[in-house]
């Protein structure tokens, strides 16, 4: 009997095994990458491989995945978005956040690979995200009407000092006056009719807080009533800022940029990504993964396409202009037919001013 069968791993990677995929990958030496079992490539000599339990430990002695059997995806998905996704649910199941040792014991992996990993994927790190989490559930319960007090406790503070020592920079206001619903001072809207339905624009005394596009103003005023509940909304008849004429000049050809000023809320992660897309040239696009790339982030790909979906100022921050890799036009908060026409428009093809 030959003694290389004498090893199991090895037995499964000369026959391909499939069912051996997950439980374990083995590296060449020679080539510096690790496979999967079952993987199709041209087996190499014995004296040149070695067998890890997972991929995780053959990258820890300098080896890299097989671009051909990508051994870190199951169903498409990688092993670490899959940890990621475990992660995040389970900070979202805990009522207080945990600490990076915490998480670590859960997984049973060390607090620097678990940190790397998270932050590779997300683009933050796991406190940063539980930090949202808990702030999130602050804002959800002040909208409801619960007393402050309460509202922090439920949402996981452990005192209000910590609370109102965030509150300028995160709620642009202490929480007893967002519970009230207002934002800085009393917003302003318009609505227009416009080549792709209809937009209405919302303002602060510092600048846009909200450019939505939609099918009616109704729908388009519930939702900014729902966004903003209890402040004083003040329709602006003459669009006294010009706002609204010219991001509708803009819809119409005549002018590429809409460069008007912002008051927006936003998490450190998503005021890069949207500085990101506001330096796209008019006519051009970029990938999820391009603006990944171009913030020092190339790993948080789904974090950056989560910032472009929840861009709460449309074509000011010009998230239509970002794709998947693929070329395919991906998600669009307005629509996906929105999202093509404006795409059109900027390549020059004119867009219609429905009737």
């Amino acid at each position: 009997m030959r003694l290389t069968a004498k090893i199991p791993q090895w037995e499964k990677v000369l026959k391909r095994d499939k069912s051996a995929d997950g439980t374990f990958v083995y590296a060449v030496r020679s080539t510096g990458i690790y496979c999967r079992p079952s993987c199709p490539s041209r087996r190499p000599n014995f004296d040149q491989v070695a067998f890890f339990d997972s991929g995780e430990s053959a990258q820890q002695k300098g080896y890299r995945p097989c671009l051909r059997c990508q051994p870190d995806c199951t169903n498409g998905k990688s092993k670490q978005i899959e940890l990621v996704e475990n992660i995040c649910q389970f900070i979202q199941s805990l009522d207080q956040p945990p600490s990076l040792a915490e998480l670590a014991a859960h997984f049973n992996l060390s607090s620097y690979h678990l940190q790397r990993t998270f932050k590779k994927i997300t683009g933050i790190s796991p406190h940063q995200y539980a930090d949202e989490i808990r702030f999130r559930r602050l804002k959800n319960q002040l909208k409801k009407g619960a007393p402050v007090t309460e509202a922090l406790y439920e949402a996981g503070y452990g005192s209000s000092s910590t609370l109102y020592e965030q509150a300028a920079d995160r709620l642009g206001m202490t929480p007893a006056h967002y519970k009230s619903g207002a934002i800085q001072s009393a917003i302003t809207y318009a609505t227009a009719r416009c080549p792709l339905g209809w937009l209405l624009i919302a303002n602060t005394t510092k600048g846009i807080c909200a450019l939505s596009l939609g099918d009616s103003p109704q729908d388009l005023l519930n939702w900014l009533e729902a966004e903003f509940p209890g402040a004083k909304l003040t329709k602006d008849i003459n669009d006294s800022q010009g706002y609204a004429a010219h991001v509708l000049s803009y819809l119409r050809g005549e002018q590429p940029h809409c460069d008007l000023p912002v008051d927006v809320r936003s998490t450190a992660f998503q005021a890069m990504v949207w500085q990101e897309l506001r330096r796209i040239p008019y006519g051009a696009i970029r990938s999820y993964s391009e603006i990944a790339e171009a913030i020092g982030q190339p790993a948080a790909v789904r974090a950056v396409a989560r910032a472009c979906a929840t861009n709460p100022v449309s074509l000011v921050v010009p998230c239509h202009r970002v794709v998947r890799k693929t070329g395919n036009l991906g998600g669009y908060r307005w629509g996906l037919k929105r999202k093509k026409a404006l795409l059109e428009l900027e390549k020059g093809k004119a867009l219609k001013r429905k009737p």
